[in-house]
């Protein structure tokens, strides 16, 4: 009898066994088991099955009770925790666990919006319209034909993260969604995709490296209304809710270290250097200090990659990967933003090859969110960094195979 093993790794190595009918059946498969498990957890958290001890919510109750605060005249409020805690219990019930408010004032001007409405339309349609925009730009990286789109939507759909952004109640579509925008259009429209850049200001730690891949890639249009749409939204949020409130979330953001160094926010779902260092029991000392050398290590394979200016998928996936390793606070929802640096390998796959190992890498890395915190909590294993690191590999990867192409 035949030892199956080579025939398993070659397989593997070449990536030959996932072909389009499989990719689309496994991923229906998946999407199915999904918005089960998730219809599961809904009724699970609302009290459908057995009567619950406390009440939840999710992180998007925080973002409501801050719209809320700033469309009731004390937009400073939601910096002050027992004043922005009652607004979060006024949109839900009392007892509910606190969820922190560490974003600055710029992100109220929507959250205020959002506020107007019923807590569970807001929250629906904040989910539902990011997640379409997000989406779209995953869509129209992979495919120049609009009118395909639709045969990746089960695949994308599929993607573990969208689910635990869409639970959690968090803001990943919305930045991936916006980043991924901008790295659409920096060549084609800089300025737009300046304007996608600035509007990030209302997360301002994923556009940690854009300055470095602008600036190294000689972007100046790109830097110029980046600056001046997000000087425009500061402004604007100054003129809006006030001075103070901006020196109430400076005061806020200054003392936030403890909460995300104590472990008030689980480090098992952290994809980040900080998080891994501190799940292995390292001091936050220690953490920083490795985070620190990730950091720079990330900034420096952006300028190579955008001085050498590669190819624009080249450089929007380093880009993607690259800001997953750079930012010390990121967590397992965050991945939606590992779909961009996908989704432009992908399409480099497509169009000249893929790597060895790089589409079966591209299958874990796409499964991966659904272990990150459970592996995490019962073996103390930092998986998330590893997913984070390994995309960055593929895309260095990538890198150096373009460059030597460019050698001949």
């Amino acid at each position: 009898m035949s030892n199956p093993i080579p025939a398993l790794f070659a397989s593997a190595r070449s990536g030959d066994w996932l072909n389009r009918q499989r990719l689309f059946g496994y991923c229906a498969i998946l999407l199915g088991f999904e918005l089960l498990v998730f219809l599961f957890l809904v009724a699970g958290v609302n009290g459908w099955i057995v009567p619950l001890g406390k009440p939840t919510s999710t992180d998007f109750v925080s973002f409501y009770a801050a719209g809320h605060l700033a469309g009731a005249g004390d937009p400073a409020g939601a910096y002050l925790q027992p004043v922005h805690y009652a607004a979060e219990q006024q949109a839900i019930t009392k007892g509910i666990a606190y969820v922190y408010f560490y974003y600055p004032p710029v992100f109220m001007l929507l959250c205020a919006m959002l506020a107007r409405l019923p807590y569970l339309v807001a929250f629906l349609v904040f989910e539902g319209a990011t997640l379409l925009s997000w989406l779209a730009v995953l869509g129209r990286i992979l495919v120049r034909a609009p009118g395909r789109v639709r045969e990746l939507v089960v695949p994308m759909l599929a993607f573990p993260a969208v689910f635990i952004n869409f639970g959690v109640g968090q803001n990943g579509f919305l930045t991936a969604a916006l980043f991924g925008g901008a790295t659409l259009l920096i060549d084609e429209s800089p300025v737009l995709a300046g304007a996608m850049i600035g509007a990030l200001c209302y997360k301002p730690q994923f556009g940690l490296l854009i300055p470095v891949a602008l600036i190294a890639g000689r972007r100046w249009r790109g830097v110029a209304a980046a600056a001046a749409v997000a000087a425009a939204l500061v402004a604007l949020s100054i003129y809006l809710y006030g001075v103070i409130t901006w020196r109430e979330f400076l005061a806020a953001i200054t003392a936030s270290h403890a909460t995300y160094e104590s472990g008030k926010v689980d480090f098992a779902a952290f994809v980040s250097t900080f998080g891994a260092f501190r799940l292995l029991g390292a001091s936050a000392a220690v953490a920083y200090g490795a985070q620190g050398v990730a950091s720079l290590a990330a900034a420096g394979v952006v300028a190579w990659v955008w001085w050498k200016d590669l190819s624009l998928p080249t450089r929007a996936a380093t880009l993607a990967a690259a800001t997953l390793v750079a930012v010390p606070l990121t967590l397992f929802y965050d991945l939606v933003l590992a779909a961009v640096a996908a989704a432009w390998l992908v399409r480099t796959g497509w169009e000249r090859g893929f790597l060895a190992w790089e589409k079966t890498l591209l299958v874990a890395i796409f499964v991966s969110p659904l272990l990150i915190r459970s592996v995490g909590r019962a073996f103390h294993f930092p998986l998330g960094v590893l997913v984070a690191l390994a995309l960055l590999g593929l895309c260095v990867a990538h890198a150096r195979r373009e460059g030597k192409e460019h050698l001949f």
